[in-house]
């Protein structure tokens, strides 16, 4: 029986990732979330790596408004992996690049972050040592339990917080389900370096919103528009062919998913 480690095994994707993972005869240990461990804490996360002695280390937790959790725990994390010999698969974002171009992105380009975010993901891709698989995904979708950026979209069609939704900024809506099965079949092959896994559909974060409203009953006529600030990201389009080619998982379009 393979062994994983999952950092954020209590969050939205680690959920999903450890039990589709033990379904498939895996067995699953891991950070549930930080009441537990904080993945800053390098003595208490190489201690939890090596109790564990998994053969695969999947690091997913962060927090999005706090750059040392992501930075500093993916340093944790990293060398943890490393020291207990196990293949690290690190989750990062498709926000390390600002989307001003026009064709959609490869590994390949060069990363340009234009948020606090965007940098801090990037500062910890840097971090992963040269044979760990860097999976660069987008806005995730589709738990038993909404995601954050579901949960916001909810809120905002049932009148709360008053949120509006990007008409220009596209990116690409990435099925949970389908991205854990994607990373356990990553987890047993070779490939390293960033990898582009994310849903085919290209569409504005306004577009999303109005799909996800109306899979959960709201009226997204009730949501409002605006174009987005300057020095947001823009044209965050991912190229996952590479990933296509690579995995059996059918990575899912946001307009099958949810319709539109």
């Amino acid at each position: 029986m393979a062994r994983l480690f999952v950092t954020g095994l209590g969050g939205f994707l680690g959920t999903e990732l450890g039990r589709r993972a033990r379904a498939a005869g895996w067995q699953v240990d891991g950070i549930a979330g930080a009441r537990e461990l904080d993945v800053r804490d390098a003595a208490g996360v190489g201690a939890a790596v090596h109790a564990a002695a998994p053969d695969v280390v999947v690091h997913t937790a962060y927090r999005q408004d706090d750059a040392s959790v992501i930075v500093e725990g993916t340093r944790a994390v990293a060398r943890a992996a490393a020291d207990a010999g196990a293949r690290l698969v690190h989750l990062s974002t498709d926000l390390v690049f600002s989307g001003r171009q026009e064709a959609p992105i490869a590994e390949d380009a060069q990363p340009d972050p234009v948020s606090a975010y965007g940098e801090a993901k990037l500062a910890a891709e840097r971090l992963c040592p040269p044979g760990a698989l860097i999976v660069r995904t987008s806005l995730l979708y589709g738990g038993a339990a909404p995601s954050h950026h579901e949960r916001a979209i909810l809120d905002a069609a049932d009148g709360a917080g008053g949120m509006a939704f990007f008409t220009d900024e596209l990116r690409c809506p990435t099925a949970v389900g389908d991205l854990a099965s994607a990373l356990l079949e990553l987890a047993r092959d070779t490939v390293a370096g960033p990898l582009h896994v994310a849903g085919p559909d290209a569409v504005s974060r306004y577009e999303f919103a109005r799909m996800v409203a109306a899979r959960h009953g709201r009226d997204a006529g009730a949501l409002r528009s605006r174009r987005a600030d300057p020095g947001r990201p823009l044209r965050v389009v991912l190229d996952s062919g590479r990933a296509r080619a690579l995995v059996a998982t059918r990575l899912r379009g946001v307009r099958e998913v949810l319709g539109g």
